[in-house]
């Protein structure tokens, strides 16, 4: 095989996330009685991470002298409710089982925080998902390498066989300044034409696609 090793990104790539984002920033915003962001508003505010998301959502974002509140409401009513309408895109679980079933070792790394990443880990891949990263403390968020590393050293991979799939600029970047091969999917939260703009290359319409490519 070409690749022995895949890091997935998570929201917009894998799951799509977004309608349990938007309620729990909603939420956060309601109870602090600011105004809300219809859905296609906040698929522009995800990427970088959820504090990023909530400084987008939030009136003059970290400015605003009601910003954590805001933010350790979003933290806490997501953690509950981040399942709710979370669901697989169509065709991810049969391609991550046939990875599987090659011997392919996967970890997800994400800008999501890790409670909420283990817990959507431990629902939909608990047993093809070898390792889960997300937002930490002391460790810089993507598009900063140093989660990719991570994962990279918990699978026992130098990276020199590893591809690293996504679905945003934040994902070719991260990729970039990581040092693997990109995979950019047109299923999730930006489209094809963005995705070419900020530097795209091999881009996949469906996830079958990646088994073709994953074996070279």
């Amino acid at each position: 095989m070409k690749y022995t090793t895949v890091i997935w990104d998570l929201d917009g790539t894998l799951l799509n996330t977004l309608s349990d984002l938007a309620s729990a920033t909603n939420y956060a915003l309601r109870k602090h009685g600011m105004p809300e962001h219809d859905l296609d508003s906040i698929r522009q505010f995800v990427g970088n991470g959820v504090r990023r998301l909530i400084i987008r959502a939030v009136p003059d974002g970290e400015s605003n002298p009601d910003f954590e509140s805001v933010f350790e409401t979003f933290r806490s009513y997501y953690v509950e409710h981040c399942q709710e309408k979370t669901c697989l895109y169509d065709g991810v679980a049969e391609t991550m089982k046939a990875l599987k079933k090659m011997g392919v070792h996967m970890a997800v790394v994400s800008n999501k925080l890790q409670a909420g990443v283990d817990g959507l880990c431990r629902v939909w891949f608990n047993d093809i998902m070898d390792v889960a990263v997300g937002e930490r403390d002391g460790v810089k968020r993507k598009p900063a390498r140093d989660m990719v590393d991570i994962a990279l050293r918990q699978l026992g991979s130098d990276g020199g066989s590893a591809v690293y799939i996504g679905d945003s600029d934040v994902d070719i970047e991260t990729a970039a300044n990581s040092g693997l091969p990109c995979i950019s999917v047109t299923w999730g939260f930006r489209d094809r034409d963005f995705l070419i703009a900020h530097g795209a290359t091999t881009l996949v319409d469906r996830p079958e696609e990646i088994l073709d490519i994953v074996r070279g």
